[in-house]
């Protein structure tokens, strides 16, 4: 599964057109998330992504987690977002 790794300055709508290129190649994708400012902007790429996929008849679910992570040689704390479809009763 890919992983995208999202910054304070990451632009959440390029964000948002990358995680719904992964769900429709993939299925589900992750982002790695480290600090507030982090976090809200692959929150709002969720949100944003949505709507992208969401003609194509597709609801999209956010399951966080915490992961630790290296950065610089240093262990940091991450939040971890995985983004699929949501399954539909019966399947």
């Amino acid at each position: 599964m890919e992983t995208l790794r999202v910054s304070t300055h990451s632009k959440a709508k390029a964000l948002a057109g990358a995680l719904a290129a992964v769900i429709r190649k993939d299925g589900a994708v992750e982002m790695q998330a480290v600090g507030a400012g982090a976090v809200n902007q692959a929150i709002k790429a969720a949100a944003i992504a949505r709507g992208y996929v969401a003609p194509n008849g597709i609801n999209l679910v956010v399951v966080p987690s915490f992961v630790e992570i290296e950065v610089d040689g240093k262990q940091r704390t991450a939040i971890k977002i995985r983004v699929e479809p949501r399954k539909k009763p019966g399947w």
